[in-house]
């Protein structure tokens, strides 16, 4: 008998095999009924050239083994699926945290009342609103916030955009601010300490039985602007096997001191990473960064790969380390993932788009006087990923005995004139 390969689905159903050919003995999982003489050398291709045969079967992948089981004795082929296929993201099984941020005295006056991630950003959104439409438009629903320093603001948005009844519904995920707070013990009398303290506090939360599905966490900072699909951040973190996966971007010398750098091997693994270097230890970190796939100019230009203090962790290996491994490490950039390098599959996921980390005056009015740029490098308005914020019944805005050119103008400039923003 003349053998034949094609990919299936994750059940598998026998083909009789007749005078007439290949023929369906199932119920529909080939969708129409497929014909095809087993003589011929070329069922292969025949297969995979057939456009009747599509609604059946799926591509072949390379490097995805499949197979196939002939039984002679009863005239008989079955297919089953592919075998080492590696497994999809799924949202379900993904959680995320988002930070609040420490006091963010870089980005004062505007944190005087307020935390950072809830300050303004292109008018009507708040930096807050940044992580959780990312979350929301990746399919990730369940989120966590934690706060400490001057969450009032940021709980009342957080309330009034992101809940289960006036605001928008997010079937079976949920929303939920672990605020800081005092617990028994010593240690339970601390504020955070630093981020990877801030998650260590609420580490029962992740071990909670409503949560045991969770496979996958996701680390975001409150304070960036940027759009990334986070399924395909955490689709490269399972592909690669690792334990911990660190988002990454091209980084100049004139900012790369603050953050956090990494060398990384062919494979992207990464094999040295220090959490904003000075000196001799800045330019030790220097690397080819045509690497991640620059151009020869612009590895001259951005020779550095900085870490956006984005990851993702295996859920054992974020409670392992938190709990066990480094019980006495407060921070995830300088100590948590130095650490874990040496003992951990810690890749690099290139992220190859518009992002700026608001952490000073400067950064907050050169991001908001970008948006004003024609075309601009980033942009709210994408109807497939859209930016969710709270709405706000406001008159309009009303500018007069001025000139403007190509300026941002938000409703609330009646009340804040300096969300005004214009290139004069």
């Amino acid at each position: 008998m003349d053998s034949c390969c094609a990919t299936m689905r994750a059940n598998t159903q026998q083909l009789k095999v007749g005078k007439g050919g290949l023929r369906n003995q199932g119920s529909g999982f080939w969708g129409e009924s497929v014909r095809v003489g087993l003589k011929s050398r070329d069922l292969s291709a025949q297969l995979l050239k057939s456009s009747k045969f599509e609604s059946g079967a799926r591509k072949l992948k390379p490097g995805v083994a499949h197979s196939i089981l002939t039984d002679i004795n009863q005239d008989s082929v079955t297919f089953q699926s592919p075998l080492f296929e590696t497994p999809k993201a799924d949202p379900k099984n993904v959680a995320s945290i988002i930070l609040g941020g420490g006091a963010g005295t870089r980005l004062f006056p505007l944190t005087s009342q307020r935390a950072k991630p809830a300050v303004p950003i292109g008018g009507c959104y708040r930096l807050i609103d940044i992580p959780m439409s990312n979350c929301i438009n990746s399919g990730i629903k369940k989120i966590f916030i934690l706060t400490q320093f001057n969450s009032f603001s940021l709980n009342r948005h957080l309330a009034r955009t992101y809940n289960f009844g006036d605001g928008m519904n997010f079937g079976d995920g949920f929303v939920e601010v672990l605020a800081a707070t005092q617990t028994p013990g010593e240690a339970g009398k601390k504020w955070f300490q630093g981020t990877a303290d801030a998650v260590r506090q609420f580490i029962w939360v992740f071990e909670d039985a409503k949560n045991k599905n969770v496979e996958h966490i996701l680390i975001l900072s409150g304070d960036h602007l940027y759009r990334m699909d986070y399924l395909d951040f955490v689709q490269k973190h399972i592909d690669t096997n690792a334990d911990i996966t660190v988002s990454c971007i091209p980084m100049d010398e004139s900012r790369a001191s603050d953050y956090g750098l990494m060398k990384i091997d062919q494979s992207g693994r990464i094999i040295q990473f220090a959490e904003k270097p000075k000196g001799p230890d800045l330019e030790a970190m220097q690397v080819d960064t045509s690497i991640l796939g620059l151009s020869e100019l612009e590895a001259m230009k951005s020779p550095y790969i900085a870490s956006m203090g984005v990851y993702v962790f295996r859920t054992d290996v974020l409670l392992k380390l938190l709990r066990w491994s480094y019980p006495s490490c407060n921070d995830f950039g300088s100590e948590i993932i130095p650490s874990a390098v040496r003992e951990h599959n810690v890749q690099a996921y290139l992220f190859n788009d518009y992002w700026e980390d608001i952490g000073t005056v400067k950064s907050f009015f050169d991001a908001n006087l970008a948006l004003t740029e024609q075309p601009p490098k980033f942009e709210f308005n994408d109807p497939k990923t859209p930016f969710y914020t709270s709405p706000r019944f406001l008159p309009p805005t009303k500018v007069e005995k001025c000139r403007g050119k190509l300026n941002c103008a938000d409703y609330r400039c009646n009340s804040f004139p300096w969300l005004l923003l214009a290139r004069m």
